[in-house]
Parts: C-alpha cells; structure tokens; sequence
C-alpha cells in the first residue's frame, strides 16, 4: 500500500459515490444524526479523488437524512484499483478474473492498514467528545468496522468471504520476505517459489515449512562459511546444511522443518561437547539428523487434548471439505497414528511380561 496522505476540502454531497457496500444495514442513525446536529461532523468523510467513498457510510447516511449540500472530507490517494472496486461494489463477479491467493493476500494487507488507520482516526476524534456521548456513534467506516475487536477478521470476510485471515497472514509473511533485502538471496528467492506454487493450488502450511527449513539451511551455511567461528561449529554447519539439501525433495515439509531446527541447534553448539561427542555429532550431521523426541507428559498432554476430538467435527462435512492435500495429510497421520499405536502396545506389553 502507498505511503498515506489526503487534503481537506469541501464536496457537494451528491458527487459522493459509494456503490454497492459489505454493510447495506446502517442501523438506528438517530444518536448519530443528533451528535452531527449538536457537536458537527467530528470526522470528516474520507474518498478517493473521483469522489468514491471509502469511509464514513454511516455519516454520509446521516447527512444525507439532514439534507446537507456539501460536506467537508478527506480526500485520500494511494489506494490501489484493485481496493477500490472491492470497496465501491464488494461483488466478486464483478472484477475482471478471480483474485489469485498472493494477489488476496495483497489487497488483504491493503484494507487491513486502511480499516485500521480509520479506526485510530476515529478514536482520536472520539477523544473530544463529551462523557455522556458514545463514540462509536460517530460513524463506522464503510469499510465495515471491526466486530470484536478483529480487524483481521474483516478484512478477510470482505476479501474472500471467509473468516481465512491466518492462511493471508502467512502468505503476507511469505510476501515480506519475497521482497527483504535483509534476508539471504536463496530465502528471498524460496519465499517466491513458495508464493508461485500457493498460486498453483499448493499448500499454504506446507510452504510456512518449507520456507522456515530455507531459513535454517540459510543459517547452517553462514555458520558453515563464517570464519571467525570454531571449526567444530563451521563443520557441524556445513555436514548438516549438505545433508538437508538431500531431503529437501523427499523429506515431508513439517519433518523437513524440524531436521532444520535440530541441525542449527546442534551446530551452535557444537563446541560445548567433547570430542567424542562432537565427532558422534558430526556423524549424525552427515548420515541423518538424531532424532529428538518430547517427553511423555507432553504426550499426555496432548492426547488429554485429542480424547474428544471426533465428536467436535461431522465427517459428513470434512469428507467433501477436504482438499485433496489436506485429506492425503489426514490419512497419512491417522495411518502414522495406528502404527505408532500398534509399536507402543508391544513395548507396553513387553514392560509387563518383564515386570
């Protein structure tokens, strides 16, 4: 979104457009009319330069009602096409093609910044009112104001039409770091890759793995290729940054991920083992990452937290729910569960034949 900015002026009151909006039911205006009457517009109307409204619904209702001619507002520049046909018609057909999930994420981000600076210009109006008024009765934005406190719910509502804010705000940070000239080339250039194949109908979750497992193999090699670090650290680095790069391909994005983590944990400190250990390590580094598993009351924890879960969600409505990737994940970790199930029974009953 471009930096912010506006200029007040004065604007007859029929030059001002708003198109279909998210919110046609402006509610009970009276209390706002009777602020307008006796305090005036604390706020004014904000639109872009064709006079198409962008915030201020209620208020421009309200004037309307008190048979204004011209009112003050703000007019802002800035906001992209993109945005404004969304505000001025918030109908899907009505835009040239559907919105890929990156180009959502976009305008997400964008209605996002503009919802939330119009709530911080509202509060700030509503400073200067007296403690008998209610200020949210001075106009919420067109843009819909957030219930509950959640600016990100809305956005995401007017944007996909589903409460989806949590994917968009992963692929924001995907988009971020897209575009960091602080991150490493080989981050920014993943962080597109991943962008391209959410594009294509990958997975979202999958990508936040990938992109963080690039992150640590990022890190394994500035360690690997740092000189004022110790050899047992520079060594460690680069058996496991060679090693992550061949399971890259094959190796499941969360496992991938997780390989990652241990390889950087395990190379920043590897100076604080002793030679036996640190050369064990370094095998490990290079055939394959050790495995590190929670401790049992964490897997007490969350089967106390999974005991009831069938009985939360109709598999009538998950069936079809489901993306193709999303059930492959789903079958593959209640298989992984039961054979995990089968493994631990035998060792359980093993325990008591030996007790």
């Amino acid at each position: 979104m471009s930096e912010p900015g506006h200029i007040e002026l004065e604007r007859s009151v029929s030059s001002i457009w708003a198109g279909r909006r998210h919110r046609e039911d402006y509610g009970d205006l009276d209390a706002l009319i009777e602020s307008i009457v006796r305090d005036g517009l604390l706020q004014p109307i904000t639109i872009t330069p064709d006079g198409m409204l962008i915030c201020g619904a209620r208020r421009l209702a309200a004037i309307r009602q008190l048979g204004w001619k011209t009112v003050n507002v703000w007019v802002r520049s800035g906001i992209s096409t993109t945005l404004g046909l969304l505000l001025a018609e918030q109908d899907d057909n009505l835009l040239h093609k559907p919105l890929t999930r990156t180009e959502e994420a976009t305008l997400y981000a964008e209605l996002k910044a503009l919802m939330v600076e119009d709530a911080a210009s509202r509060q700030e109006a509503s400073r200067f009112t007296s403690k008998h008024e209610n200020p949210r009765s001075h106009g919420a934005a067109t843009v819909a104001a957030p219930q509950n406190g959640d600016t990100r719910q809305q956005a995401a509502l007017m944007v996909t039409g589903r409460n989806a804010y949590t994917s968009l705000e992963r692929i924001n940070d995907l988009q971020r770091l897209a575009v960091d000239p602080a991150e490493p080339e080989d981050v920014r250039q993943r962080a597109q890759e991943e962008l391209d194949r959410i594009n294509a109908g990958g997975s979202i979750t999958g990508a936040g793995h990938r992109i963080r497992a690039a992150q640590a193999l990022a890190e394994l090699d500035t360690l690997a290729g740092d000189p004022t670090q110790p050899a047992g650290i520079r060594d460690t680095a680069a058996a496991g940054a060679a090693r992550l790069r061949e399971l890259e391909a094959t190796a499941r994005p969360a496992d991938l991920e997780r390989l990652a983590e241990l390889a950087v944990e395990r190379a920043k400190t590897a100076t604080k083992k002793r030679p036996a250990q640190l050369a064990k390590a370094r095998l490990h580094a290079v055939e394959e990452p050790a495995r590190e598993f929670l401790p049992v009351r964490s897997f007490a924890y969350l089967w106390d937290e999974l005991a009831t879960w069938t009985e939360r969600y109709d598999p009538d409505a998950i069936g079809p729910a489901l993306s193709g990737e999303q059930w492959s994940v789903f079958e593959n970790a209640v298989a992984a569960t039961v054979a995990f199930l089968d493994a631990a029974r035998v060792a359980r009953s093993a325990s008591r034949d030996t007790a």
